[in-house]
């Protein structure tokens, strides 16, 4: 019993050790401030879209992409149809997208479509693009996203990630959750980043690589269960500094049901797992010689999860001994109350910062604005078992079905 209590508190320490930092981020988030936009130019864009059966909501990204301020004449949109048998394909091209096709069961996934993807796009636009988006099939964009990443882009980056908004938050407790992370991650992590200097992350969608990044890596070899992270960490390595334009606002949508949610992110988890064991000992060499990029990624894709499980198992395990050996129930209640609690209330503060600094942009009720406070460290609590299964536990792509319409939206970003 003595030694498990230890371990816990050493779990603490360790879990309090590496992410102190991120509180620092608060501040830096909220105080500093951000660097004038140099010279804007007008670049040329390829949109990228790998769309599997999504014809209820691929037109309204099409038509938010129309309504775009930035000059039509310097952007192409493509889509990959993949592996669908629904009407995606010709909704797309009746919106003068040009659309590819793929039929292939074998390589499953978004970085496959996109390799593929960008394959024919090579072999059809040899002159190629000086930016490539790479957008969500249920993504809507407020009219100014390409106008203002430009700005960012012009800056110099070879990456710019963006703010990223929900489309569904105030469906229910789950949609909520993911959507006031996903706002956190905006703007107490990459603007915290653009803020001090350092890279920022990109985050499922909503970003824009250059052309060099792409011949860097000679088209899209990024094919592990979370493509994004192991995008950004390839291009950290790379010495590259990702940009954030929080000006930019992407609006997706969120899975409403809990066994969803649960496949897919036991999916990213497994996910941060391959991409750590591809590059963590990269990450870990870079980050002991000084690189603060290289242990914010680090940080990011592994130790919470890992240290969150073995924690829970930790804290299980007392209670089991607890009870096998006479103790009450009320003092597992107390034990459990003072583990949950200060969880709870560390998540709470954290979902309140994040709701009161971003109110004007959750597309809501003021009723479920403050009730997605309260259940925001429920929805984060879901994690821990998560963590713990995907430890074991196979996990495969496979589609999110999306149906909310952009007018969900109410013609806020129409």
């Amino acid at each position: 019993m003595y030694i498990l209590q230890a371990l816990a508190k050493l779990i603490a320490i360790l879990f309090f050790a590496c992410y102190f930092y991120q509180f620092l981020y608060i501040p830096a988030a909220m105080k500093l401030k951000a660097q004038p936009h140099g010279p804007t130019k007008f670049h040329r864009y390829a949109v990228l879209i790998c769309a599997r059966n999504e014809e209820a909501v691929i037109g309204d990204l099409l038509q938010s992409l129309r309504r775009q301020t930035y000059p039509r004449q310097f952007v192409q949109v493509f889509v990959m149809a993949d592996n669908c048998t629904d009407r995606t394909a010709e909704i797309a091209r009746a919106q003068g997208a040009a659309v590819y096709t793929r039929a292939d069961t074998s390589r499953v996934g978004k970085g496959y479509a996109l390799e593929a993807l960008l394959e024919h796009i090579r072999e059809d636009c040899p002159a190629g693009f000086d930016g490539y988006f790479v957008f969500d099939a249920d993504n809507v964009l407020a009219p100014d996203y390409i106008e203002r990443m430009n700005e960012t882009f012009s800056d110099g980056y070879e990456i710019v990630t963006s703010y990223r908004n929900s489309k569904n938050y105030g469906d229910n407790w789950i949609t909520a959750g993911y959507g006031l992370w996903f706002l956190r991650e905006s703007q107490y992590l990459n603007r915290a980043r653009m803020r001090v200097g350092t890279s920022c992350a990109v985050s499922g969608t909503g970003f824009l690589f250059s052309r060099s990044a792409l011949e860097a890596t000679d088209g899209w070899p990024f094919h592990l269960l979370t493509e994004d992270i192991e995008f950004t960490v390839h291009h950290v390595l790379r010495g590259v500094t990702i940009g954030y334009c929080e000006r930019a606002e992407l609006f997706d949508e969120q899975p409403t049901r809990f066994r969803q949610s649960w496949r897919q992110r036991t999916r990213w988890t497994k996910g941060y797992l391959q991409v750590f064991q591809k590059y963590g000992r990269a990450l870990l060499r870079a980050a002991a010689q000084g690189d603060f990029a290289a242990y914010d990624m680090s940080m990011n894709i592994l130790p919470a999860f890992i240290l969150s499980a073995l924690g829970l198992a930790v804290e299980l395990a007392i209670l089991t001994l607890s009870l096998v050996h006479g103790g009450g129930l009320a003092a597992v209640g107390i034990s459990l109350a003072r583990v949950f609690g200060g969880m709870y209330f560390t998540l709470f503060v954290l979902g309140a910062l994040t709701t009161v600094t971003e109110w004007r942009h959750i597309h809501t009720t003021t009723a479920k604005k403050i009730g997605a406070v309260l259940t925001f460290p429920l929805f984060m609590f879901t994690y821990l078992p998560i963590s713990l299964a995907a430890l074991f536990a196979r996990a495969e792509w496979k589609p999110i079905y999306h149906s909310v319409p952009a007018a969900a939206l109410e013609g806020r970003v129409a």
